[in-house]
């Protein structure tokens, strides 16, 4: 006893690891041989068993209504703080390297360089085979692509796939500035946004795609979307963006949204009133940008996905 627990106070400050289930086997017995023989511990353990029940029967406080506003805002303020830093400082680099180099992402990093390698590679071989000179000129672009442009793009592909969801939350902050020049990383924002486990990603995915809406393969992209989103903040947040684009194409995954039994019944409503202002007999408004952070609609926000994964 003496080696591990030398008096009743230490024994006693061990009480609520022992009832967490985080002591050794062998302070376990140390403590429980002492427990059964001193009265005042004995007394002791039953008020600390008491406060641990009680802590276990307090109440889990609903996410405030305004999580999805603060949420925008906290998104709008860490890209203003990204781009004030120094990206490319010797002690960053090491770290992204640290954080990223692991076994799955390395798999993902050589099938994606693997791709570019090969869509390099072809378009060196169609143009050398190419005369016309209609079609010499877009391969002339691919080959004129700079090694740093090429580094960057497989760059933020691969960190879209990250483990961290911070590191992904910040690829898309810098993806949303190169994708409407670059096929293949627009082509991984959306895979982001169908695919991504973290539902705070996803919703910054929303909101980068939002501001590229004039593009028809954006545009047809975050229709597709709809199938895919079981959120009801993803759910809610396409909903809206739809009839801000006046995207007619929507209405029929809308409607199939309409038929899931666990829909949450908020997002219920929303839809419903989504697809009455999207079939209305009138000409389609121009794009706008979306404004996620100054929606006003209230979410049941004790029923809506707010896990933030790390």
């Amino acid at each position: 006893m003496e080696a591990r627990f030398r008096n009743c106070e230490e024994v006693q400050q061990e009480l609520m690891s022992w009832l967490a289930g985080e002591l050794p086997e062998t302070d376990k017995q140390i403590l429980a041989a002492h427990l059964a023989q001193c009265p005042d511990c004995q007394h002791e353990l039953e008020g600390v068993q008491q406060l641990w029940t009680a802590m276990g029967n307090l109440p889990v406080p609903a996410p405030s209504e305004e999580l999805r506003p603060n949420f925008y805002a906290m998104l709008a303020e860490f890209k203003a703080e990204e781009q004030q830093r120094q990206r490319w400082s010797v002690a960053g680099l090491l770290e992204r390297l640290r954080q990223w180099w692991q076994p799955a992402f390395a798999q993902r990093l050589a099938y994606s360089l693997v791709l570019v390698l090969a869509g390099l590679g072809i378009g060196y071989g169609l143009r050398g085979h190419e005369t016309s000179a209609g079609a010499e000129e877009p391969l002339a672009q691919v080959s004129t692509e700079s090694p740093a442009s090429t580094a960057r793009q497989v760059g933020l592909i691969s960190r879209l796939n990250n483990p961290s969801a911070v590191q992904r939350l910040q690829a898309v902050s810098e993806a949303e500035a190169v994708a409407p020049t670059n096929e293949r990383v627009l082509a991984a924002l959306l895979s982001t946004l169908n695919q991504d486990p973290n539902v705070n990603v996803r919703l910054a995915t929303l909101d980068a795609l939002g501001s590229m809406a004039d593009d028809p393969t954006v545009r047809q992209g975050l229709v597709r979307s709809l199938t895919y989103q079981e959120s009801p903040l993803v759910q809610s947040a396409l909903a809206d963006l739809m009839v801000q684009l006046q995207e007619r194409r929507s209405v029929r995954p809308l409607r199939k949204l309409l038929q899931q039994d666990n829909l949450n019944e908020q997002v219920k409503t929303k839809i419903e009133q989504s697809i009455q202002s999207l079939s209305h007999d009138r000409a389609p408004a121009a794009p706008s940008t979306p404004s996620n952070s100054n929606e006003t609609t209230h979410y049941n926000s004790a029923t809506l996905d707010t896990s933030v994964a790390a």
